[in-house]
């Protein structure tokens, strides 16, 4: 199933249940006293976040939804029954905005519902109108449509560790080899079009789609890849070793961050040459210092999922890393 991170939906939230008029049936006389009772409350329409980033994939194809409506009043003063809710589960980290209104709910936590329509209300049935001026009501009461509209829902993803960099600088064989996500690789030139995401001992590593040059303007994935940065809580900045000038590279990139803005630029960033494998030792020396030298206080290291013992040493400074800048 493809990854979708962005769509508008429709949905309405059910009608409330007409009150009606009844009486009460007394032995001996023709007509008691009122009885009809109050309709039930239209079914809400909830949000429910959940831990499944192909949620929203499941409305591609029905885009429209509808609660059930209350159920009209009864004899006796019995009320009509509320009508069921539609819950729309979306996966954690979704923005639902309301188009109608401009109102926006941030679902940032598994399990629970958010209602973003409510139901209409239950009208009154004759029994609600008796009082010691009016004994016999003949009135009754029209239940009440619920809100609905469009919903636009985005994904913003929540991960501990977001792999950023341009095509094909490595980042989905780094997530492959910490975590056996099997990400599909390759030498591409062009980004992929899906974030990847691991399990690296409890943290949540992401291989978000590559940066180009305009990004921030729009350019490629553009503000779709910057969007999935946002919540990102680490940065790990992928900087190819076959590039001529990986300073370049990491300045273009930053410079990106920075257009977008949204506090990207700000986040805990750690720069990694990567792919040393495929220069020499000189070159891996030399690059690493020309990353140094335009990191400013930021560290800088180096990886190569073909050298084991850099994969370790690596693996095992992001496991420090993590336990050192995040709560759990």
């Amino acid at each position: 199933m493809a990854f979708v991170d962005e769509l508008t939906i429709e949905a309405h939230a059910g009608k409330g249940g007409s009150g009606v008029v009844r009486w009460l049936h007394i032995k001996g006389k023709e007509k008691g006293g009122p009885a009809g009772g109050n309709g039930g409350r239209g079914g809400n329409i909830l949000i429910e976040g959940v831990r499944d980033l192909g949620a929203l994939a499941t409305y591609r194809f029905t885009k429209k939804f509808r609660a059930q409506n209350g159920q009209s009043g009864a004899n006796n003063n019995k009320f009509g029954a509320d009508g069921e809710p539609v819950v729309l589960r979306v996966p954690v980290g979704t923005l639902v905005e309301v188009l109608d209104t401009g109102e926006t709910y941030d679902v940032v936590e598994e399990g629970k519902q958010i209602v973003i329509f409510k139901g209409g209300p239950g009208g009154y049935g004759n029994a609600h109108y008796k009082s010691s001026t009016n004994q016999n009501p003949q009135e009754s009461q029209e239940g009440k449509p619920g809100q609905g509209g469009e919903l636009k829902l985005t994904l913003k993803l929540i991960a501990d560790v977001g792999f950023i960099g341009l095509p094909n600088a490595g980042k989905s064989s780094l997530l492959n080899a910490l975590t056996r996500a099997k990400s599909k690789i390759g030498a591409y030139p062009f980004t992929t079009l899906d974030p990847h995401l691991g399990d690296f001992y409890g943290y949540l590593l992401a291989d978000i789609p590559g940066l180009i040059e305009g990004a921030s303007e729009g350019r490629g994935l553009g503000t779709k890849f910057l969007r999935h940065v946002e919540r990102t809580k680490i940065l790990i900045h992928l900087i190819s070793a076959e590039h001529d000038a990986p300073e370049e590279v990491y300045t273009g990139i930053r410079k990106e961050l920075e257009a977008f803005g949204s506090g990207l630029s700000e986040k805990d960033e750690y720069i990694v040459l990567s792919k040393v494998d495929l220069v020499s030792p000189e070159e891996q020396k030399e690059k690493l210092n020309r990353l140094k030298k335009v990191a400013g206080n930021k560290e800088v290291y180096m990886v190569s999922v073909e050298d084991e013992k850099l994969l370790k040493e690596f693996s095992d400074t992001l496991s420090r890393l993590l336990k050192e800048k995040i709560a759990r």
